[in-house]
């Protein structure tokens, strides 16, 4: 009995957050959106790029801001070189004629980067975006208009995944597709609970300084601004763009980024309680994607002492799903088998990053960061 219920309550969870939770928040997003009034007036930016051995890929992310349509007297261009060791600083100053800023700190890590950033900006709206990905030329401009609505304290951008060459990559951007499904209907609702890191923006005086090991700045900053009072929203029309990563490199990612969810917790605890507004939505999406991985291995456990007339199928369906996901990496790419195998190797290995995020108990956060590598090259944060 007692592992029937085990089975059953495991079963139960890992149905509500894959699916029960986004029927559920479907509903909720047609019955209760709350537009943004968005009109577009002109207000001071400063754009905050830190930047740590960005060598391949500054050149064109300066040209991208500069390409930005929005008035450049009224932006700040503030690159923050966080002990970058290559020629990210030596071409960051070929740019010193298009008023381009540099400031140089020790390596410390991101989010003390990003401190002394904020710290020289004098603008009235930050604009945060990272090395790597080019920015559609109207995208700040989209996101500033989100500020004429009073009760937007953060807007955030959408990241937009280039097509992959292989079923690995396009599988690993289906997730990503998922995600940025979700985040939209959270945004209708009222708020995301955090930002995508490559652009997004906030007012800067409901900025505060980042904790010194702060994994995720995209959650720290914009959850200060949502326990204000203020709306964190996701803005379409605000885009960017990246290419899609191997699964090897999504793995190491979502330990980082899931580790940082846990870290999160702690910094603001009331995301579990009524305090937080969003708490049922906070409890079933992020909470539940930590939770998750831990219900499978519940599930399958438990499948071994359920009667006999249940056990085989419990336990049979199971070893087929993660028989599939152990076989891709000996599946032909344009094997028809492949479009079975990859999607189910893309959700084993995000669920062991799950569980390997809750490794910021044991490692030093700064561990936890490591160089991103896309399809299109290699390098930069």
């Amino acid at each position: 009995m007692i592992a029937t219920a085990i089975f059953l309550l495991s079963a139960a969870f890992v149905l509500y957050v894959l699916a029960g939770y986004p029927l559920l928040l479907a509903a909720l997003a047609k019955r209760a959106a709350r537009p943004v009034r968005k009109s577009f007036q002109p207000r001071t930016v400063t754009v905050l790029l830190p930047v740590r051995n960005g060598e391949p890929w500054i050149r064109d992310k300066l040209r991208s801001i500069l390409s930005l349509d929005y008035p450049r007297e009224l932006i700040q261009v503030l690159v923050i070189s966080d002990g970058s060791t290559d020629r990210t600083e030596e071409i960051v100053r070929e740019f010193s004629s298009e008023a381009i800023e540099l400031l140089v700190v020790p390596a410390g890590g991101k989010a003390l980067a990003l401190n002394a950033g904020m710290a020289r900006a004098r603008g009235e709206i930050l604009f945060f975006t990272d090395v790597r990905q080019p920015l559609a030329p109207d995208s700040l401009k989209n996101l500033v208009a989100c500020f004429a609505d009073p009760e937007v304290g953060a807007a955030s951008g959408e990241l937009i995944i280039r097509e992959g060459g292989t079923q690995e990559e396009a599988h690993t951007s289906l997730y990503w597709r998922y995600e940025k499904w979700i985040r939209k209907r959270l945004s209708r609702i009222d708020s995301v609970l955090g930002a995508t890191g490559c652009i997004y923006a906030m007012r800067a005086s409901l900025a505060a300084p980042l904790a010194p090991g702060a994994i995720l700045d995209d959650m720290n900053l914009p959850l200060g601004a949502f326990f204000r009072g203020y709306r964190v929203i996701l803005d379409e029309t605000a885009q960017a763009y990246d290419f899609p990563t191997s699964l090897k490199t999504e793995f190491r990612r979502k330990v980082r980024t899931l580790a940082g969810v846990y870290q999160t917790i702690g910094a603001f605890p009331a995301l579990l309680g009524p305090a937080n507004r969003m708490w049922i939505h906070f409890v079933s999406h992020k909470l539940g994607r930590l939770l998750l991985p831990w219900a499978l291995v519940a599930a399958a456990v438990s499948a071994f002492f359920l009667p006999a007339a249940y056990r085989g199928i419990a336990i049979g369906a199971q070893a087929a799903g993660y028989a599939l996901a152990l076989a891709d990496p000996l599946v032909p790419e344009r094997f028809p088998l492949k479009r079975l195998t990859s999607p189910a190797r893309t959700f084993v290995v995000l669920m062991a990053a799950a569980l390997c995020g809750v490794s910021i108990l044991f490692v030093p956060q700064r561990a936890l960061w490591k160089e991103t590598r896309s399809g299109a090259s290699a390098a930069g944060r």
